[in-house]
Protein backbone atom coordinates (compact mmCIF):
# COMPACT_ATOMS: atom_id res chain seq x y z
CA UNK A 1 0.00 0.00 0.00
CA UNK A 2 1.50 3.37 -1.00
CA UNK A 3 2.18 5.99 1.63
CA UNK A 4 -0.11 8.94 2.07
CA UNK A 5 1.34 12.37 1.31
CA UNK A 6 1.45 13.01 5.06
CA UNK A 7 3.44 9.80 5.60
CA UNK A 8 5.89 10.84 2.89
CA UNK A 9 6.41 14.19 4.61
CA UNK A 10 7.08 12.45 7.92
CA UNK A 11 9.58 10.08 6.26
CA UNK A 12 11.35 13.04 4.66
CA UNK A 13 11.50 14.81 8.02
CA UNK A 14 12.83 11.69 9.72
CA UNK A 15 15.49 11.16 7.07
CA UNK A 16 16.59 14.79 7.04
CA UNK A 17 16.68 15.03 10.81
CA UNK A 18 18.65 11.81 11.19
CA UNK A 19 21.17 12.92 8.56
CA UNK A 20 21.51 16.34 10.20
CA UNK A 21 22.41 14.67 13.48
CA UNK A 22 25.17 12.64 11.84
CA UNK A 23 27.11 15.59 10.45
CA UNK A 24 29.45 15.37 13.42
CA UNK A 25 30.11 12.95 16.26
CA UNK A 26 27.47 13.13 18.98
CA UNK A 27 27.99 13.19 22.71
CA UNK A 28 25.81 10.82 24.72
CA UNK A 29 23.40 13.66 25.52
CA UNK A 30 23.25 14.77 21.87
CA UNK A 31 22.63 11.18 20.80
CA UNK A 32 19.77 10.84 23.27
CA UNK A 33 18.32 14.16 22.09
CA UNK A 34 18.53 13.03 18.46
CA UNK A 35 16.71 9.78 19.21
CA UNK A 36 14.06 11.67 21.17
CA UNK A 37 13.58 14.17 18.35
CA UNK A 38 13.11 11.35 15.83
CA UNK A 39 10.65 9.55 18.10
CA UNK A 40 8.70 12.80 18.49
CA UNK A 41 8.54 13.32 14.72
CA UNK A 42 7.38 9.73 14.18
CA UNK A 43 4.69 10.07 16.88
CA UNK A 44 4.46 6.32 17.41
CA UNK A 45 4.79 5.35 13.74
CA UNK A 46 7.38 2.58 14.03
CA UNK A 47 6.61 1.66 10.41
CA UNK A 48 7.72 5.08 9.17
CA UNK A 49 10.90 4.96 11.26
CA UNK A 50 11.62 1.56 9.68
CA UNK A 51 11.01 2.92 6.21
CA UNK A 52 13.31 5.90 6.80
CA UNK A 53 16.02 3.66 8.27
CA UNK A 54 15.85 1.03 5.54
CA UNK A 55 15.65 3.40 2.59
CA UNK A 56 18.57 5.43 3.93
CA UNK A 57 20.74 2.38 4.56
CA UNK A 58 19.83 0.74 1.27
CA UNK A 59 20.01 3.73 -1.02
CA UNK A 60 23.43 4.81 0.22
CA UNK A 61 25.01 1.34 0.35
CA UNK A 62 28.42 1.63 -1.31
CA UNK A 63 28.22 5.44 -1.32
CA UNK A 64 31.35 7.31 -0.15
CA UNK A 65 29.37 8.58 2.88
CA UNK A 66 27.81 5.20 3.61
CA UNK A 67 28.96 5.21 7.25
CA UNK A 68 27.17 8.49 7.91
CA UNK A 69 23.96 7.19 6.35
CA UNK A 70 24.17 3.97 8.35
CA UNK A 71 24.49 6.07 11.53
CA UNK A 72 21.38 8.00 10.46
CA UNK A 73 19.53 4.73 9.91
CA UNK A 74 20.66 3.50 13.32
CA UNK A 75 19.24 6.61 14.98
CA UNK A 76 15.87 5.82 13.39
CA UNK A 77 16.09 2.25 14.66
CA UNK A 78 16.92 3.45 18.17
CA UNK A 79 13.98 5.87 18.00
CA UNK A 80 11.64 2.89 17.77
CA UNK A 81 11.62 1.57 14.21
CA UNK A 82 9.84 -1.71 13.61
CA UNK A 83 12.99 -3.74 13.01
CA UNK A 84 11.01 -6.49 11.30
CA UNK A 85 10.43 -4.06 8.39
CA UNK A 86 13.92 -2.58 8.04
CA UNK A 87 15.31 -5.33 5.78
CA UNK A 88 12.42 -5.00 3.33
CA UNK A 89 12.96 -1.24 3.12
CA UNK A 90 16.72 -1.66 2.80
CA UNK A 91 16.14 -3.86 -0.24
CA UNK A 92 13.80 -1.20 -1.65
CA UNK A 93 16.54 1.39 -1.06
CA UNK A 94 18.98 -0.77 -3.05
CA UNK A 95 16.39 -1.05 -5.85
CA UNK A 96 15.82 2.71 -5.92
CA UNK A 97 19.56 3.41 -5.99
CA UNK A 98 20.02 1.02 -8.92
CA UNK A 99 17.14 2.70 -10.75
CA UNK A 100 18.65 6.15 -10.10
CA UNK A 101 22.03 5.00 -11.44
CA UNK A 102 20.43 3.51 -14.55
CA UNK A 103 18.45 6.70 -15.13
CA UNK A 104 21.60 8.82 -14.91
CA UNK A 105 23.40 6.55 -17.40
CA UNK A 106 20.67 7.00 -20.01
CA UNK A 107 20.78 10.79 -20.02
Amino acid sequence: MPNSPTDNIIIARLTGTAKRHTRRPLSADQHDAAVTELADIAAGRADLLAQAAGLTAGFYGGHPDEDRHLRAAQLCIEAGADVSQVTRWTEEGHRRAAHARATRQHR
